[in-house]
């Protein structure tokens, strides 16, 4: 697995991207309160330790050092949009269309 492609950007397809867009903007009018706790089943924090080992290489390889949980936030069913938060943004680092950087135990998640 790269975190270039498939969890990169760039090979995305136009028609994706925009159905990807139209997602986070809905996001845009929630809190972090309605995304994080309200819909917590479906979005979440995850610490740093719990994701995969080519993600943890990425991010040190960003220099942030200093995230210690990062946060999914599920769009259909195993798509993700992955990142952190600075302040009250979400700062985007990955495309996950196959739940790969932080796999879940649980069938169908």
């Amino acid at each position: 697995m790269k975190l270039v492609s498939p969890h990169g950007w760039r090979d995305i397809a136009p028609s994706k991207l925009l159905e990807i867009r139209a997602k986070l903007a809905n996001f845009e009018s929630m809190t972090w309160s309605d995304i994080l706790v309200t819909a917590k089943k479906r979005n979440h924090s995850v610490p740093v330790s719990r994701i995969s080992n080519e993600a943890q290489n990425h991010l040190s390889s960003l220099n942030l050092f200093d995230v210690d949980e990062v946060i999914s936030l599920h769009l259909t069913g195993t798509e993700r949009i992955w990142g952190f938060r600075q302040g009250a943004v979400l700062q985007v680092l990955w495309w996950d269309p196959e739940h790969h950087i932080c796999p879940s135990l649980l069938k169908n998640t």
